[in-house]
């Protein structure tokens, strides 16, 4: 089985749509794990970074227009919603007026949250990943992951902490939360 086929024996069993939300700092295997479970749901995978790549390409930058990104990918994730498709959003979440849009956008669309932390408690590990992706204006450095780092706000509220530096499969324990 390849790292993003779903084992389908293991795929949560809902009565309807549901909202996942993937925080962590860069580096720690969010969109990883956001892809697999996507693909274990079939649902579509809204990751945050491309749209702010795209707003960058325009002379947005910032953090007005960070905030912009995580709201335009919450349009896209309300419309796939009121389709009745489950959505996985893969974003930073640093903050908390970040993470209240997806508690507000799965109030309006009447669909579970739920709230999935990564992180990978192996820190020589997680500098090893920052390192080792190509250097290029779309991955931080390890420095900017360390000021990131500093300025994430400690998440509050029901959520699954996958620590990725853990040698298992955490596709399993996170498909289990999400029934």
């Amino acid at each position: 089985m390849s790292d993003l086929a779903p084992d389908v024996s293991a795929a949560p069993i809902h009565g309807g749509p549901l909202l996942v939300a993937f925080a962590g700092l860069p580096g720690v295997g969010k969109s990883t794990l956001a892809t697999r479970v996507g693909a274990a749901l079939s649902a579509p995978v809204l990751p945050v970074d491309p749209v702010e790549r795209a707003m960058a390409r325009y002379g947005l930058v910032g953090d007005v227009p960070g905030m912009a990104a995580y709201g335009a990918v919450a349009g896209l994730a309300e419309v796939q919603l009121g389709l009745g498709l489950s959505v996985v959003v893969d974003a930073v979440n640093p903050v908390a007026s970040a993470r209240g849009l997806w508690h507000d956008l799965a109030e309006r669309a009447g669909v579970p949250l739920r709230v999935i932390e990564v992180h990978c408690g192996d820190e020589a590990e997680h500098r090893r990943r920052v390192e080792a992706r190509p250097p290029d204006e779309h991955h931080p450095t390890w420095d900017q992951t360390l000021i990131r780092r500093a300025e994430y706000e400690p998440y509050v509220g029901p959520r699954l902490v996958v620590d990725t530096a853990v040698d298992t499969d955490p596709l399993p324990g996170i498909l289990a939360y999400l029934r």
